[in-house]
């Protein structure tokens, strides 16, 4: 029996083996590869796992399921997830992708695609819930081949750097994760000076928890540039498709920064001047891309919402506060956190300027980190309501974005239910000190109230 809440916002995903297990995985099989035929026309799909100890069982189930239904199926093995998205780009074709992404090892899951966009997302992904739960399943003999993409792959980014003649020295984090598979031999064919730390790809990770997001997972990251006198520091989630980013001195470059200097070194030669960013994210970079003449796009949280909206859109770049970036100026965008990495480190290779120096050039506005407020699935929904007619009777502007973004003259608040658990999650920034600390109060009192009611 497969429980409804581990059918998310955009993905499938849960505890393993309680809520995802091989007997879902071939369900799962059976309902995609049905839908697949049945309603888009596909004849195969493509399909990989990240490292995680249950991915592989969980791959052979999916297959089964797939191969019952005559779906042909190409099994990439072991990827990272944006290795995937690549195999998907080049054979024209849908696919599923077995991972829990940043999640800790004890939970797993897929994610799937409908469109060559992106993966599902929204209703896309009750669709195949209730599509499973029906049980009419097409019944067929698909044929399996098994490839590897990773060379193929290597070339395809390589092909799309140009670095200057500075050696930069780099240490790695992959935190065990799945970049751990391809890391070393995509940096070492470059002009770089490497260190890597927790390269273990036996489904171990996390030997520390992979998010890179948050900035106390990058401690022995920071370490590790301090000691070597290194250049940059980059953190990797356990699909590869998260960044987190330390300068020279040992400290973290937001996301914002990273895309500002991105933004700086890429906008005068784009012709889309188009640059996407999601709700979470500091107005900086919003306000750099319009000081640059430019156009900021705001987007839903969901690396589904924004990867659909740069591809569909031809935007240039865009990113995610939490660490996603799609850079699709050179190349079709797979949200490679490594090539993300090696932009940046393209850029270091040709100035005297170090990152730090970089980065300094930034405006910095004062916010919070994203904050999770526990409640229910049902109940969160509703907070987020009367939160909403509170700001109506006070007459407050907002954003309903996947949430409510309230803006103010010096500040705003971004309070929404999230997309994959039981929580309430708040971030808030101002240009004050005082006014910040007040958005805060007040956003926390009203989630607090309404979520007890």
């Amino acid at each position: 029996m497969m429980l409804d809440k581990i059918f998310r916002e955009y993905d499938i995903r849960g505890k393993v083996p309680s809520e995802i297990n091989d007997e879902v995985a071939y369900k799962i099989g059976l309902g995609y590869g049905s839908y697949l035929q049945e309603y888009l026309n596909q004849k195969a799909c493509v399909i990989a796992h990240d490292n995680r100890v249950s991915s592989e069982s969980l791959n052979k189930s999916l297959i089964k399921g797939l191969l019952e239904t005559g779906l042909n199926v190409i099994d990439y093995g072991l990827t990272t997830t944006p290795m995937h998205y690549y195999a998907r780009y080049v054979n024209n074709l849908y696919g599923i992708m077995i991972t829990a992404s940043h999640n800790p090892k004890d939970e797993n899951g897929f994610k799937f695609s409908f469109d060559k966009y992106a993966n599902a997302r929204g209703s896309m992904v009750k669709d195949l819930k209730e599509y499973i739960d029906k049980g009419n399943f097409i019944k067929g003999v698909g044929k399996l081949e098994y490839k590897d993409i990773k060379d193929a792959y290597i070339d395809y980014i390589i092909s799309h750097l140009k670095f200057g003649k500075k050696r930069i020295k780099v240490v790695l984090d992959l935190a065990n994760g799945t970049t751990s598979c391809i890391a070393r031999s995509v940096y070492e064919k470059l002009n770089i000076d490497l260190t890597i730390i927790n390269e273990e790809s036996d489904g171990t990770f996390p030997s520390h928890h992979p998010d890179p997001s948050v900035e106390e997972n990058l401690k022995e990251l920071k370490e590790k540039v301090l000691e070597l006198k290194a250049d940059i520091g980059i953190g990797f989630d356990g699909d590869g498709d998260r960044i987190g980013i330390i300068d020279e001195k040992g400290n973290l470059v937001s996301i914002e920064s990273y895309a500002i200097i991105i933004l700086r070194n890429i906008i005068d030669k784009v012709k889309n001047k188009k640059f996407l960013y999601d709700a979470k994210c500091s107005d900086t970079f919003k306000d750099e891309v319009i000081r640059l003449g430019g156009t900021p796009v705001i987007c839903r949280t969901g690396t589904s919402y924004t990867q659909e909206k740069v591809l569909k859109e031809n935007i240039p770049f865009g990113i995610q506060y939490v660490g996603h970036v799609s850079i699709n100026d050179r190349l079709f965008s797979t949200e490679s956190a490594m090539y993300s990495s090696l932009r940046l480190i393209e850029i270091l290779s040709k100035t005297t300027k170090t990152l730090s120096e970089l980065d300094e050039t930034t405006a910095k506005y004062l916010n919070t980190p994203e904050e999770k407020f526990p409640s229910t699935d049902d109940k969160k929904l509703e907070v987020i309501e009367k939160i909403k007619k509170y700001c109506d009777d006070k007459n407050y502007k907002y954003i309903e974005i996947d949430g409510l973004k309230v803006v103010f003259q010096d500040g705003w608040a971004y309070v929404r239910a999230s997309n994959t658990g039981p929580n309430i999650t708040l971030r808030c920034e101002a240009q004050s000190q005082l006014v910040l600390d007040n958005l805060h109060k007040l956003f926390i009192t009203l989630i607090d109230v309404y979520n007890k009611r």
